[in-house]
């Protein structure tokens, strides 16, 4: 049974590499695999992968400072290392540096995909994890209103739309967190193709020009991953 789980792998260990890229090939992941740094951040962009196994001690780029720009690019996705440095302090960085687990060589692949299964598991328990609803809520110094479906500040109340007031649900309910964007366009629009995507950049730009007027409260991209609503 296919794991549909797309992986990216860096290691600048060619033969290891392209022997664990095979082994989970063969049990169904899909793996792209990159053999420095560099060419690891540009995988990560071009391909989403939705868990990250990282060698640390790499050309171009190291492992440590290719997981902290995915952690910055993406909060959630799960970063594995896979390193034959076992010193305390270097597994201290890795875990401070926001990985999800550390896998010494030598390792079996048997192990590595109990724990790549387990992280991609607890991933997908966290995501159903039913988010707060509530009627109203307070934006700064805003008022939204879901069911009048009206935006205020003070005695201004702005009437939205219904697509408006679902996006500014959503955000309101990951408030200082980020809202990743493909499930809310599946939701709401029922595909996260490019057409899809670009009118949903409408109706966050629309949203930042009405919350403009409290400084306080700001609407982020996060990027390649959604957005995040700070107030």
């Amino acid at each position: 049974m296919k794991e549909e789980i797309k992986l990216l792998l860096v290691d600048d260990e060619a033969t290891l590499g392209l022997i664990v890229k095979e082994s989970l090939e063969s049990r169904g992941f899909t793996v792209v695999y990159r053999q420095d740094g560099a060419e690891g951040w540009e995988a990560f962009q071009t391909h989403r992968p939705d868990i990250c196994v990282l060698d640390i001690m790499m050309p171009e780029q190291d492992g440590f400072s290719l997981a902290a720009a995915i952690r910055e690019a993406n909060p959630y996705v799960p970063i594995v290392f896979l390193t034959a440095k076992s010193q305390t302090r270097d597994v201290v960085k890795g875990f401070e540096l926001g990985a999800n687990d550390y896998v010494k060589k030598p390792f079996s692949m048997e192990e590595l995909i109990v724990r790549i299964r387990a992280l991609m598991r607890d991933r997908k328990l966290l995501s159903r994890q039913p988010l707060p609803e509530q009627d109203r809520w307070q934006i700064g110094q805003f008022e939204f209103d879901v069911r009048r479906q009206t935006l205020s500040l003070g005695s201004k109340a702005r009437k939205l739309t219904h697509r408006e007031v679902e996006v500014l649900e959503r955000l309101c309910r990951h408030r200082n967190q980020v809202m990743e964007r493909q499930p809310v366009l599946l939701e709401l629009w029922g595909d996260d193709n490019f057409f899809n995507a670009r009118s949903m950049d409408v109706f966050i730009t629309k949203l930042r020009k009405y919350l403009k007027a409290d400084s306080q409260v700001e609407i982020v991209n996060v990027r390649g991953v959604g957005y995040k609503l700070i107030c």
